[in-house]
């Protein structure tokens, strides 16, 4: 029952006092008096100088009440509050908000669940209340801590707690939605009060998560759903509360993140990260993407040292958050991702090498740390791929770039990747990683040419590992070389090494060679060449070996040759077939049938491509006379598993083999240009093949005398071939300004031609044309030795461009020209 004082004295007791006193009834069953609520609502619309005191009388009287536990006359008085809220809207009414927020907060400090339930009521109605002017003094210090504490309830009956866990999250909406609207949000997005907020909602959102693990996939849920569930609401508040962060303020709302899962150790199982990432990079706007990839980063090096499967959750948090933003705004992270995740993937390799308990079998005895180890790295090479494939072209083309950078290389140091703590295994784990890496990343590029796709500055690098002695590298170069070779889809048609009955049923897309192409074959053709060669001859190839090997001669005649390229194509066949009967690389009989199924694959599949009729037969023909007589000479045969192998190669008849002469017949018969198949294909190899990137053999110009004897014939030839290399031509090549050099030498000479008298520029060539014919003559004294009989020929190769092999005596030089 409140205090009545006596008539006399409510008499001379303020109007404002009376009016308030008026609305509470003498039981407090009976609610809100409505005639007297309107009375009072009236008289502090018609004077609104009187709100503050009529919010500190009601102020006075609900403190008393709550001391007192009179919890009737305070649902009364906070009603009261709620409509003198909602009915006036007047500058005075900052004044009346400070009573009315004192007394919400005497509600939160209370011990009893309903009148903190009352208080968040009253405030989130509060909150929605768009005031006209910022208020500069008024702070919610109180109110987040104490909305936080109410997420975290521990009540004992589940249904009060669930209840008073939805009022705190309830609240802390209603504070995001307050401050963000005034002109001092900044002040929500403090530290201190980040650091409070997003627990408080990560905690209850875990809840769900739990459940909804057990419990199968989460149905969407309804406006209910949202009022009765903790963890669904929990979720609804964070992701508003992320939707209205802006780039000040954006890592101070995530990296509590990081905080909470690293605390109740979510990153091992990280299903509830990943939950919580993928929230955020929803929520957030697209231009603050990088904003929380940096902070992903930033974190995974603060963790370097924990476990592996921390590690590992973190990465594929990455993955999760990359695989959304990667389409959208990346900024300035893109090399900073790759960056970080080589460096890491550098340190697991480490580690794992550095493992004590290994065992002492090496790969056989695996402690649990090393296969954790190896879910690292598989994790970092999945973001890495994925990342890296969902980039534009034009970044994906330094990205490739930049990973090539980073593959080390035996013998070399140019690489940017610290090995030095690893040892042989360690590097060769990181070279085959790391290819993996940029396998991912090639995949789905598509690129107008192959000039682009592979330019020189990146082919050179790639190739490099081709070379080395170690299968599975040379098996992933040719599949990345692959990936950005076939830019028509034609590589799956052309899976596994086979005999093609018809190469139209495959359907081959392809289109006219353009000039970039052509021109690309001119300058790195031989390169290519002469890592296909050599590859066929590695001692431990194993059967995906061959069948890359096959799909990268196969992809060259699809998208890359012209008539040209073709014939030398055909002559790196018939060398690879001659070097697996001569066998000068002592190579086991498996490996010399291997390459004589990879030769008899191929040139099926390319005499079907040009459309040869003769050449088709031929090739035919050498397949059905195999499948007779040595089937182990077929793909088919030598790639089973029991396949009987024969003891030598050198009593085997000639029909079945590829014979020169017939297929330059064949060839010739058609309008193809056939003198060169008449040159046996010789690559050019040095030592440092093995050891480092080599310089492209463009920069060298050779002459190759040819030595063919009249005894041994054309079609079942094995050459002899001298190479003399000018070291004193090749110093004098500088590539440094040569453009500009270039530019200077045309001007000069069409100033000349402009300018200079007829006679005199005749005088001049004539003088070249002499000294040029002197010159020849000396470097042919010097160089060519006599042949043994009229049949020997000679052959001039500067860079990839060859002169014809004709005989000595009868040797021209028609394209050699005067600058």
């Amino acid at each position: 029952m409140p205090t009545r004082v006596c008539c006399c004295c409510s008499a001379l007791r303020p109007r404002y006092k009376r009016l308030v006193d008026n609305i509470f009834p003498e039981d407090p069953k009976d609610g809100l008096v409505k005639a007297d609520m309107e009375k009072l609502t009236f008289y502090a619309v018609s004077a609104p100088e009187k709100l503050d005191r009529i919010g500190a009388y009601l102020a006075e009287r609900l403190s008393r009440d709550v001391v007192r536990h009179r919890s009737g006359y305070v649902l009364i008085a906070m009603e009261a509050l709620d409509q003198l809220l909602m009915a006036c809207h007047s500058q005075s009414i900052k004044p009346f908000v400070e009573s009315f927020l004192h007394m919400v907060a005497k509600l939160l400090e209370s011990g009893e669940p309903k009148l903190q339930v009352l208080g968040t009521n009253s405030f989130v109605k509060f909150a929605n209340i768009e005031e006209d002017t910022p208020s500069y003094h008024r702070r919610y210090d109180f109110f987040v801590s104490r909305f936080s504490a109410m997420c975290h309830s521990c009540h004992s009956d589940p249904e009060i707690r669930t209840e008073i866990r939805i009022a705190g999250i309830r609240g802390i909406q209603g504070v995001v939605r307050k401050t963000v609207n005034d002109e001092l949000r900044a002040t929500i997005w403090e530290p201190q009060h980040m650091d409070k907020i997003v627990p408080s909602l990560l905690f209850n959102m875990q809840k769900v998560e739990e459940a909804d693990s057990r419990l199968g996939p989460p149905s969407s849920p309804s406006a209910a759903d949202k009022e009765e569930n903790p963890a669904v609401l929990a979720e609804s508040c964070f992701r508003e509360l992320l939707g209205r962060a802006t780039f000040g303020n954006m890592n101070n709302a995530v990296r509590p993140v990081f905080a909470h899962l690293d605390h109740h150790k979510l990153w091992d199982p990280n299903e509830f990260a990943v939950h919580c990432f993928k929230i955020i990079m929803y929520s957030i706007q697209a231009q603050y993407s990088h904003h929380v990839i940096q902070e992903i980063l930033g974190h995974l090096d603060a963790r370097k040292k924990d476990s592996p499967r921390v590690r590992a959750g973190i990465i594929q948090v990455l993955l999760e958050a990359v695989a959304i933003a990667a389409k959208g705004s990346i900024g300035p992270t893109v090399l900073e991702v790759f960056n970080t995740l080589l460096k890491h993937l550098r340190l697991s390799v480490e580690l794992e090498a550095n493992d004590p308990q290994r065992g002492s079998m090496g790969s056989i005895a695996v402690s649990s740390k090393d296969n954790d180890e190896k879910i690292v790295q598989n994790a970092i090479i999945q973001t890495i791929g994925f990342f890296g494939s969902n980039l534009p072209d034009y970044q994906r083309s330094e990205i490739m770039m930049f990973i090539m950078g980073k593959v080390p290389v035996f013998g070399t140091s140019t690489h940017a990747l610290d090995v030095s703590q690893l040892g042989d295994l360690g590097t060769r784990r990181i070279q085959i990683m790391l290819l993996r890496s940029l396998l991912m990343v090639t995949s789905g590029y598509k690129a107008k040419t192959i000039v682009t796709a592979l330019p020189g500055s990146f082919l050179d690098p790639l190739l490099s590992p081709s070379l080395m002695e170690d299968y599975e590298l040379r098996q992933l170069v040719l599949e990345v070389m692959h990936n950005l070779m076939d830019r028509h889809d034609n590589r799956a048609k052309l899976r596994g090494i086979r005999i093609i009955p018809d190469v139209a049923d495959l359907k081959i897309k392809r289109e006219k060679i353009c000039r970039q192409d052509t021109s690309f074959m001119k300058k790195n053709g031989q390169q290519l060449y002469r890592h296909i060669y050599l590859g066929c001859k590695e001692e431990d190839n194993v059967q995906k070996n061959y069948e890359l090997l096959y799909t990268s001669l196969a992809l060259i005649t699809i998208e890359l040759a012209n008539e040209e390229v073709v014939i030398d194509l055909i002559r790196l066949a018939i060398a690879l077939q001659d070097s697996a009967i001569v066998n000068e690389d002592n190579l086991s009989m498996f490996h010399r049938c291997g390459i004589m199924a990879l030769v008899a694959a191929y040139l099926n599949f390319v005499s079907q491509m040009i459309a040869v009729p003769a050449f088709c037969q031929h090739a035919s023909k050498v397949i059905e006379t195999r499948t007779m007589e040595a089937p182990y000479f077929l793909p088919e045969h030598i790639f089973r598993d029991k396949c009987m192998l024969p003891k030598s190669l050198e009593k085997h008849d000639k029909s079945l083999y590829f014979l020169t002469n017939k297929i330059a017949e064949s060839l010739g018969g058609s309008g193809y240009s056939v003198e060169r198949l008449s040159v046996p294909y010789v690559p050019q190899v040095t030592d440092e093949d093995r050891l480092s990137r080599r310089k492209s053999i463009v920069d060298t110009v050779s002459i190759q005398v040819d030595i063919l004897s009249n005894s041994v014939p054309s079609d079942d030839v094995v050459s002899n071939t001298e190479e003399i290399t000018f070291e004193a031509l090749k110093k004098a090549i500088d590539t440094n300004g040569m453009e500009e050099q270039e530019k200077e030498k045309r001007r000069l000479v069409i100033e000349k031609f402009q300018k200079a008298p007829f006679e005199e520029i005749a005088a001049q060539c004539e003088s070249k044309a002499n000294l040029l014919h002197d010159r020849l003559a000396q470097i042919l004294e010097l160089t060519i030795r006599p042949p043994p009989s009229p049949s020997g020929t000679l052959t001039i190769t500067s860079g990839h461009a060859q002169y014809q092999s004709v005989p000595v005596y009868e040797m021209k030089f028609p394209d050699l020209c005067v600058y």
